[in-house]
Parts: structure tokens; C-alpha cells; sequence
């Protein structure tokens, strides 16, 4: 079945880090009620929403929805934002009270199973707004690690986890900083059932932590959520021909 379309209006913007910027929004949220997942997002129409009813394909962006309240009628989302580069990215960047965007949604597929014995959480900017919703779901005595990739110091934010729950920040700019896959594998293994959330950069998520995951540490495929969300020298549209072509490619092996 599709998902309804709504219209969101922007009611007030912040800067959270030199490249990120939150939009809060107002609008008929109806739609979220009952939805539980932590990943839950929304599909960002940059043309006429009509089309997509009628088979044609406007520009799509897809973002995590931040902290719905179907009551009140509002939501956030984060934005990555490199200066003129992309459709979702400078539209937030420009975007002032009273603006509207038609929306997708919601979707999503992942909360934290609190019966997991720990959990692991990984990704880059653009994982950080849905890794921050699963942390907050997180009972207080969970225990686990959250291992975040930011361009540098100044790119961090506010992210609570339990105490159990070890965070660790990466930087590209530091030389001394490993990748985030090779973080992701020097973290000492616990005993027990892991829950993990891997999501960010293609190359990272889907060709090194995956199959470390599912083949090298033998985690069941429905104790993983793992997507990529954008690939380093892609556009979204390209990208999303790396996608078909990942599945191709493991749909025959």
C-alpha cells in the first residue's frame, strides 16, 4: 500500500554543527500513530507529489523523522548540509518559517530489542538523527557500543546514550582515526545476543561491516539493520544505481 502525503511547514530552523542543520515542522501526522521504529522516516517530495500516484518520479530524499508528536502535529529533521551540493541539503539550508514540503510516510523497520544482551550502533552524520532516537529507547541499564564518524571536532552533537552504553567519535580530518569499519572490529566482543544498527556510507556499511557481522561474527541477518544511505563520489541518483547493482550482484552469488 503507499504511504499518504502530507504537507509539512517549516516552522523554525538551528544550526546544530557547521554541517547540519535542524528543521522543525508542523502539519497532520495522523500517519505516525503506532509507529514504534526508532529509523521511522519520511520521503521528501522536491516536485509535484502528484506524480507519484500516477507513475511518474519526482526528486525523492529520504530522512529520518525526528520525535513525532501526532497530538501536537510536529517533527524534526536533521539535514546534512554541504554548502549548494545536492536537492535536500540546500533547500534546508535556505528553507524559512512558513516554507512547505509534501512528504512520504512514515516508514521504518528498526527499534532496539531490549531483550538483547548488548547492543551496537554505528554510522556517519547521516545515521547520527536515527541512532539518537534507538539510544533513547534504550533502557537505562543496556549496555553496548555507538561508534560515530563526523568530518571533525566541531562536527560532534549532544548524543546521549546509557552509561553502559560506550560511545566513541571519529574524525575523517585525524590521520590517527580509523576507518569506521576498522573501529567497528576493534571493539572487544561481548558475550552474549547482539541487536546491531549499521548505517551510513556505502562502502563502509555494506562491503566491510556487514559481512564482519553476518559471516566473520556469524550474527544472525534479523539481529542486523544495515543500509547504506549514501556512497562516497555518488550523486543520490547514481547511488541508487550501486544500490540495484549490489543487489544484482548478491542476488546470483
Amino acid at each position: 500500500m503507499s504511504k499518504p502525503i502530507t504537507e509539512l511547514t517549516v516552522v523554525r530552523k538551528e544550526q546544530l554543527t557547521p554541517g547540519m542543520v535542524r528543521i522543525h515542522f508542523s502539519g497532520d501526522l495522523a500517519a505516525f500513530a503506532g509507529s514504534d521504529f526508532t529509523d521511522r522516516y519520511v520521503k521528501l517530495v522536491f516536485g509535484d507529489p502528484a506524480e507519484l500516484e500516477t507513475g511518474g518520479r519526482p526528486t525523492l530524499r529520504t530522512y529520518t523523522a525526528l520525535s513525532p508528536d501526532v497530538a501536537a502535529g510536529t517533527l524534526a529533521i536533521d539535514f546534512v548540509v554541504h554548502g549548494d551540493e545536492g536537492v535536500a541539503g540546500p533547500w534546508a539550508a535556505s528553507a524559512e518559517p512558513g516554507d512547505t514540503i509534501p512528504v512520504r510516510g512514515p516508514g521504518g523497520a528498526y527499534a532496539p530489542d531490549p531483550a538483547a544482551d548488548w547492543h551496537l550502533l554505528a554510522g556517519d552524520e547521516a545515521a547520527i538523527p536515527a541512532i539518537r532516537q534507538a539510544l533513547a529507547a534504550l533502557p537505562s541499564d543496556a549496555q553496548g557500543y555507538v561508534v560515530l564518524q563526523v568530518d571533525a571536532a566541531s562536527y560532534q552533537q549532544e548524543v546521549a546514550a546509557p552509561a553502559g552504553v560506550e560511545l566513541t567519535w571519529l574524525h575523517r580530518s585525524d590521520p590517527a582515526h580509523p576507518s569506521l569499519s576498522e573501529a567497528v572490529r576493534a571493539l572487544p566482543w561481548r558475550e552474549g545476543r547482539v541487536h546491531a544498527f549499521v548505517h551510513g556510507e556505502g562502502q563502509a556499511v555494506m562491503r566491510e561491516i556487514r559481512p564482519y557481522l553476518l559471516k566473520e561474527r556469524a550474527v544472525p541477518r534479523d539481529d542486523v539493520s544495515v543500509s547504506a544511505y549514501w556512497k562516497q563520489g555518488r550523486t543520490e541518483e547514481t547511488f541508487r544505481e550501486w544500490k540495484s547493482a549490489l543487489a544484482a550482484e548478491e542476488s546470483t552469488a
